[in-house]
């Protein structure tokens, strides 16, 4: 069974389209370029930022096979698996095997509120049907199914089920998962506006939102924090807050786009029924962007620091 380390930053990756609705390769090498140059851990292909509901099934394959020729081997590609059907959630699963994938991140069964019995047996069932590493996404806010601590405990067992996407939006389930699994489960924070708080509760990484536009920030953020340099962490946080909020709101995917594209390493095309931002709304949210921009801080040299695990801080 292949292994990922879980610590660092796995940026939920847009895809980038044109006018056509199409998707926008030239554009998505940029951002990955970005990505790697920012010193990201991994990456995440095909999840809500990435409109992967609006994706046809080869568009999805396609988006793994190019970012896995164009990434080091170093660098793990995850395949998003977000389905209503157990049957069909397995048969991704395995072409994203079968295509080279380096694990994946799976979300309860969609649609359809699956009870605590159907969803950890939905969840085995993914797991036992390939050997690829999986990260569980735990967001009841958005996804009205929450893995609890008793459903962490019936799946301790399989060993390909490695991580959790915490978007609870309650940290004291990182303290609450550690206390009661110790390192069975990496942590991964998932709500980019408490990150920080999570990473400093011991959450092993961040799959990030507003990476995608600001990828030296967030994982600059992520290494200061584990170094033990928290004040220099909480400033840079203190600045990224306001796009940090873009992340937990509906139009998460248009107005992370549009700062993506103040950046110059994204545009704002979505996919119907998702439309590009206008009037009003549009102008609130440069705004905030703008704001950001002009007072964007200069970073330390962060690649070269040395982190501190969770048990050198307990």
């Amino acid at each position: 069974m292949a292994s990922i380390n879980w610590n660092g930053v796995y940026p939920a990756l847009l895809t980038p389209f044109n006018k056509q609705e199409e998707i926008d390769f030239d554009l998505y090498k940029i951002n990955l370029e970005a990505q790697l140059e920012a010193g990201v851990d991994g990456i995440i292909i095909g999840g809500s930022l990435g409109e992967t509901s609006t994706l046809l099934s080869e568009e999805k394959r396609d988006l793994l096979l190019y970012s896995k020729e164009g990434l080091p081997a170093h660098v793990p590609v995850l395949v998003n698996i977000a389905e209503q059907s157990t049957k069909i959630a397995v048969t991704l699963a395995q072409e994203a095997e079968k295509n080279g994938a380096d694990g994946l991140m799976v979300l309860p069964p969609m649609r359809y509120k699956a009870d605590d019995r159907e969803t950890v047996e939905f969840f085995k069932t993914i797991a036992k049907n390939t050997s690829l590493p999986i990260l569980l996404y735990n967001n009841p806010v958005d996804y009205k199914i929450e893995i609890t601590l008793e459903m962490f405990e019936e799946m301790a067992g399989i060993d390909n089920i490695q991580a959790v996407k915490e978007s609870t939006r309650n940290t004291m389930n990182v303290t609450r998962m550690l206390n009661r699994f110790g390192e069975r489960y990496k942590i991964l924070t998932g709500v980019d506006p408490i990150a920080l708080e999570s990473l400093l509760l011991g959450a092993h990484g961040w799959v990030a939102g507003l990476v995608d536009a600001f990828p030296r920030e967030t994982v600059a953020i992520f290494r200061l924090a584990k170094a033990g340099r928290i004040e220099e962490a909480v400033a840079i946080n203190r600045w990224f807050l306001p796009l940090c909020e873009l992340d937990i709101h509906p139009k998460l995917v248009q107005y992370i786009k549009l700062a993506a594209k103040a950046t110059g390493i994204g545009s704002e095309y979505v996919r119907a029924p998702r439309l590009v931002l206008e009037g009003a709304e549009r102008a609130a949210i440069q705004k905030v962007i703008d704001d950001a921009l002009a007072i964007r801080p200069d970073l330390p040299d962060y690649l070269n620091l040395q982190t501190i695990s969770n048990a050198q801080w307990a």
